[in-house]
């Protein structure tokens, strides 16, 4: 047989072998740190025996596949644990998830964060053990005869759930046996650091209507390094976290009178404008024109796009006049409206219509988390309607417009390529046109891409840009879809150079994605200290006491006439506590005005950015922040922040 691994090498075998023999044939190193393996795309155990021609690909906890596997088994480690500590729990279901894994457990013994210690200290005993995971499979009858006599109804009722024709498998480790697809490590050992992070409540099967579980979360790296790092970047993101700093800043707030709907305060608005003025220069600069639509349209529309069918679970609908409407949870059939209000010829395309537009998609309670999930939101859309022969040349221009905008904000980012869903319309050969013409605009420009299989929208493939933040978090923000099908439902047409009518076809395209989730990850990015030209005041002027508040004024006026974002600290406090009121502020830029200050005309300055920056002249101090503004460029914080 023969294997062809991911480098494109292929190697030959005369009799069948585990993935894991043939990891150890390609390196025992490589053996040795093997997670799972993918066969022709599917994930497998590395017990998986391998007996005709395919594509391997060995994984390892630096594929995100490995990883998966490694902290899947690290779930059932701390299952078994619970089951030695709390032999009456029942067990539901425990999957990885990007960050560790949970377990969802129904227990008469109420489990709390104090019981983390010592289920901790077993799961640890589990992984001395070095204890083998077996898998192996039962008709569907003995499954479940087999979950009833160990008294896991949960288990019962996912077996009695599955369709008649699945293969029910089981893992056992020791005196511990699961229900479970896999794939799994081949034994508990190298699962060495391990951790319970959290505990919560969630409804069996996520409805509220049936009984609520205790779900333990926790996480798993290969070195305890590693896993103290992850803790250590929890910490830091804790302090970042945008809940917290939007109600110390001014900036939003979230009220029980609308769960999932944000309101922006007037220092918010400022960071919200100043964004969005950014964002029309750059697109009026790139051929754009800025259109509105309508929030709420009818029923027909939405059948039209392909969203009463595909996404009406998300979408609030109301009826009017005896008719179904749908306030919009997208722009784009807006969009094909405006387009098709009027004729086109091929001479306008490409045609670049952005739309900054309010969205509503309903999402569940528990998925809301404070900017980064909403149930309204802005959208920085933009549609653009262009020929087939446009395709890679509109693709890198969104890309080079999208690479300029994270740039700006010092964001490092990754690509993805997300392919045809199951839930999809269109021909196989629109797709196919379609995902080569992404493919093709990433592999012109150089750019490193990886493929996400199945995840592209209903309507096309998408290529979507992964933001790495300050702390090594990652955001998905932008993203450009490529759509055949819109412009063919909305029968979307432009004269052509031979005078007949042809098909254009569509791009979608966001740069921050969500406004308000933009802000999100802008402010945890920062940790609330926006650059100058972004943050809501720019400079504050402190007056060492009253006899120097009209020196004070008067130097606030300046720097509003100059068009500087300012505010003066009038109290009587003493000019230390105004100092560190407003470092906790996050303002850049302190102007401390006293006797000397006043006499000379000058002032003391103080930033972010170098600390005490000494006395200046106030023309020279408002042309270099002006400078500063007009530039958008980021001054690096060489101060540690005081207490």
């Amino acid at each position: 047989m023969k294997i062809t691994l991911k480098d494109g090498s292929i190697k030959e075998y005369a009799e069948a072998k585990t993935v894991l023999e043939i990891a150890a044939d390609l390196s025992e190193g490589l053996a040795r740190v093997a997670c799972a393996g993918e066969i022709d795309g599917k994930r497998v155990d590395l017990r998986t025996v391998v007996d005709s021609d395919c594509n391997l690909s060995i994984l390892t906890f630096e594929d995100k596949g490995g990883r998966d596997a490694f902290r899947h088994t690290a779930s059932h480690i701390m299952a078994q644990a619970i089951k030695r500590l709390y032999p009456d729990a029942k067990l539901a279901i425990g999957p990885s998830v990007d960050d560790g894994f949970y377990y969802d457990i129904d227990c008469e013994d109420a489990i709390s964060s104090d019981d983390f210690e010592k289920i901790e200290a077993e799961m640890k005993k589990i992984v001395k053990e070095n204890i083998p995971l077996e898998r192996f499979e039962l008709p569907r009858e003995e499954a479940i005869k087999f979950f009833e006599e160990l008294e896991e109804p949960y288990k019962v009722e996912l077996i009695r759930d599955l369709p008649e024709d699945a293969i029910i498998s089981l893992y056992k480790q020791g005196d511990f046996t699961d229900l479970c697809a896999g794939p799994h490590l081949m034994s508990t050992k190298p699962v060495k650091a391990i951790k319970i992070m959290k505990i919560a409540g969630a409804y069996w099967r996520g409805n509220e209507k049936n009984k609520m579980l205790t779900r333990l979360y926790g996480t798993a790296y290969t070195k305890n390094a590693d896993l103290e790092a992850y803790v250590t970047m929890l910490e830091e993101a804790k302090k970042r976290d945008h809940r917290k700093l939007g109600k110390e800043l001014g900036l939003f707030l979230f009220t029980d009178e609308g769960p999932g709907f944000p309101f922006f305060l007037p220092k918010g608005m400022i960071l919200k404008n100043t964004l969005m003025q950014y964002w029309r220069e750059i697109h009026e600069r790139e051929g754009y024109v800025e259109i509105s639509t309508p929030i709420m349209l009818n029923r027909g529309l939405w059948e039209t796009s392909g969203h009463w069918d595909h996404y009406k679970e998300n979408m609030y609908t109301t009826v009017i006049d005896d008719e179904d409407f749908a306030v919009k949870p997208m722009n784009c059939p807006g969009g094909m409206l405006v387009y098709k209000s009027q004729p086109h010829s091929y001479r306008e395309l490409p045609l670049r219509l952005a739309e900054v537009g309010l969205v509503h998609r309903h999402e569940k309670s528990g998925a809301l988390h404070g900017l980064m999930r909403v149930r309204c939101f802005n959208q920085d859309d933009a549609h653009i309607f262009m020929t087939q022969e446009q395709i890679r040349d509109e693709i890198k221009g969104v890309v080079r417009l999208i690479d300029e905008v994270y740039q700006l904000f010092g964001y490092k980012y990754f690509i993805e390529l997300s392919t045809r869903p199951e839930d999809s319309m269109g021909s196989d050969e629109d797709w196919e046109i379609a995902t080569d013409g992404l493919r093709n605009a990433l592999e012109d420009m150089g750019l490193d891409y990886v493929i996400n299989e199945g995840d592209g929208a209903f309507y096309g493939p998408k290529i979507d840009f992964h933001l790495v933040d300050a702390i090594g978090r990652t955001w998905q923000c932008g993203t450009i879809q490529l759509d055949f099908q819109l412009p063919q439902r909305f029968e979307a047409e432009y004269i052509g150079a031979d005078g007949e009518m042809h098909r254009p076809i569509m791009i979608h395209r966001v740069c921050f994605g969500s406004i308000e989730r933009f802000i999100g990850i802008l402010t945890e990015h920062f940790a609330g200290k926006f650059p100058t030209w972004l943050a809501p005041v720019q400079v504050k002027v402190l007056p060492i006491s009253d006899k120097f508040a009209e020196y004070g004024n008067k130097v606030l006026a300046e720097l509003k006439k100059a068009g500087i974002r300012a505010e003066i600290d009038e109290r009587p406090e003493k000019i230390g506590y105004k100092i560190r009121e407003a470092r906790n502020e996050r303002i850049p830029y302190m102007l401390v005005v006293g006797q000397k200050e006043e006499e000379s005309g000058l002032v003391s300055v103080r930033s972010r950015f170098e600390g005490d920056e000494g006395q200046q002249e106030l023309g020279a101090f408002i042309a270099a922040i002006t400078a500063e503004i007009a530039s958008r460029s980021r001054r690096e914080e060489k101060v540690a922040e005081e207490n």
